[in-house]
């Protein structure tokens, strides 16, 4: 592994992990912009960029874009989250320079057409029933909204159809102009890929990218609003979302959280896993996971359950989760989540979407490399002590969130654990 920094001198940062055996190469143009940048009229604003990006330069066509993407025979796609734009690409590594000329072009020369615009609201539209239909992931979402008190932070990264349908193309050329600016772009790369050659290949065209704008409102951390909320809809299972918070990206107490989550319901031996599906057979999916953001975080418990079942479900993650903080608990439990999430993170370096993922992000955030051997190190420090603190301090009364969608009524909701006291 060969890892490079070079920052242009309008300020993008590019960087690139070299992986000797790899057979292909993952590049990814990131802008530190996402939906917790947007105002309340505007949600969506930037997922609807993601989208428009791809719909014609001066030079192409969107139909002439999907044909050169095809032909490059690897895999293209772009997302957008709470607080990073990213389009990216895998492709073999002689295709490199043609996938940088692609997406310089795209980034830099959009049109963002009037007809181009009103068909992608459509398909936008159509995201937003898809993925209110998907309830496991549309009651996360709601989740989001409650514990964040509608902040930005707990809007849903696509919008709602009204604001999609409101966004003008003036808002969308004012949304480039003032967040994609040079010093908030990292570009990254990983797998077989010579640095010097790909810098030389982006230069030409990122060299002249304007510097920061003004008008960009800052980021604030907004304050948690922990609740029951209840979503009344006829379907088969209620789908339970409970939240409460966690560290930020950089926090030090991240490690301890993850080891913790991993133990609760991070895998198939975690005690959710077993206790709720397993031995009782009152789900089939439920996990548990850790979201983390520059300033702050969450972790998040997911069950889907039948109607009756609701009750014991709660009543059961409550009681594994009071287990955990009162030292239920032996090392050996710590040492096995230590092993899984390593075990990850190694497998991970096999992945060069996965590595180039890691170093954009970690340059946002910690403006470094990072390699394994040190959060693997992290890891291991953990102590069993560490873990039930975790436990306590993020589930304790008042800091947590119900979120509950599905055919119940909140006055039909019994819920008496402890940490809702």
């Amino acid at each position: 592994m060969t890892y490079k920094k070079t920052i242009l001198a309008n300020g993008i940062k590019i960087i690139t992990e070299h992986i000797p055996h790899a057979k292909s190469v993952a590049l990814g143009i990131w802008v530190n912009a996402g939906s917790r940048d947007e105002f309340e009229q505007e949600r969506g604003i930037f997922h609807l960029i993601e989208h428009m990006i791809f719909k014609g330069t001066k030079t192409r066509s969107a139909t002439q874009i999907a044909k050169d993407l095809d032909t490059l025979g690897g895999f293209s796609n772009a997302f957008t989250t709470k607080e990073q734009t990213c389009f990216h690409a895998r492709v073999l590594d002689h295709h490199l320079k043609f996938l940088t000329e692609l997406f310089s072009d795209i980034f830099i020369n959009s049109l963002f057409s009037e007809d181009e615009l009103e068909l992608e609201k459509a398909v936008v539209l159509q995201e937003i029933s898809m993925m209110e239909d998907t309830h496991d992931e549309y009651v996360q979402i709601l989740s989001d909204q409650s514990f964040w008190a509608d902040a930005p932070l707990g809007r849903p990264i696509l919008g709602t159809k009204e604001t999609v349908m409101s966004i003008t193309q003036a808002q969308i050329f004012d949304h480039v102009s003032r967040f994609y600016f040079s010093q908030g772009v990292v570009i990254a790369a990983a797998g077989k890929v010579n640095h010097d050659l790909l810098v030389d290949y982006l230069k030409p065209f990122f060299a002249s990218l304007p510097a920061k704008r003004d008008g960009i409102p800052p980021r604030r951390t907004p304050p948690m609003n922990p609740q029951i909320s209840c979503f009344p809809k006829q379907i088969e299972q209620v789908h339970l979302c409970l939240v409460a918070p966690a560290s930020s990206l950089s926090g030090k107490e991240r490690f301890a959280e993850a080891v913790f989550s991993t133990i609760l319901g991070g895998n198939m031996s975690s005690r959710l896993f077993q206790e709720i599906r397993e031995k009782r057979g009152l789900a089939y999916s439920l996990y548990s996971y850790a979201s983390a953001f520059a300033d702050t975080g969450l972790i998040r418990i997911y069950v889907a359950t039948d109607k009756d079942s609701v009750s014991q479900v709660l009543e059961l993650i409550n009681s594994i989760i009071t287990d955990i903080q009162q030292g239920v608990l032996s090392q050996r439990d710590i040492d096995e989540a230590k092993d899984y999430l390593a075990g990850g993170l190694v497998l991970g370096t096999e992945s060069t979407n996965t590595l180039m993922m890691r170093l954009a992000k970690n340059e946002y955030v910690f403006g470094r490399y990072i390699s394994d051997d040190e959060l693997i190190r992290e890891i291991e420090g953990v102590t069993l002590d560490e873990v039930i603190d975790t436990a306590t301090r993020m589930f304790s009364a008042g800091k947590v969130s119900l979120t509950v969608l599905g055919p119940m009524e909140r006055d039909s909701l019994a819920v008496d654990p402890l940490f809702f006291s």
